[in-house]
């Protein structure tokens, strides 16, 4: 069992930073792939970036490419989003969660097994 816990979402004008960052419990940390999804009023929730196990492979949705970058630290079972460049249209609560999948691509939502509760992240114009 994996809880996730998300922390670092908040308010921030348009072209501001945000750095988000999710805790996982339990010790198989180092073997899960790790994502980012949002989920805007009235949408659906959507792919945002996913991180393998090692680190060294990160995929990313068209509209986040070279503002945001995912990354982990194994050792403090954690897994970070920098949002920089942020847009109103990033406004969204966003979700971390953990696929026990040994393949990808990890860029959709039934190829995780466990979720975090989400934060908001608001962006105003």
């Amino acid at each position: 069992q994996v809880q996730l816990v998300e922390s670092g979402g908040g308010l921030v004008q348009a072209g501001g930073s945000l750095r988000l960052s999710c805790a996982a419990s339990g010790r198989t940390f180092s073997s899960y792939a790790m994502g980012w999804f949002r989920q805007a009023p009235g949408k659906e929730r959507e792919f945002v970036a996913s991180i393998l196990w090692s680190g060294g492979s990160t995929n990313y949705t068209d509209s986040v490419k070279g503002r945001f970058t995912i990354s982990r630290d194994n050792a403090k079972n954690t897994v970070y989003l920098q949002m920089n460049s942020l847009q109103p249209e990033d406004t969204a609560v966003y979700y971390c969660a953990a696929s026990t999948w040994h393949s990808g691509p990890y860029s959709r939502s039934y190829e995780y097994d466990y979720w975090g509760q989400g934060t908001q992240v608001t962006v105003s114009s």
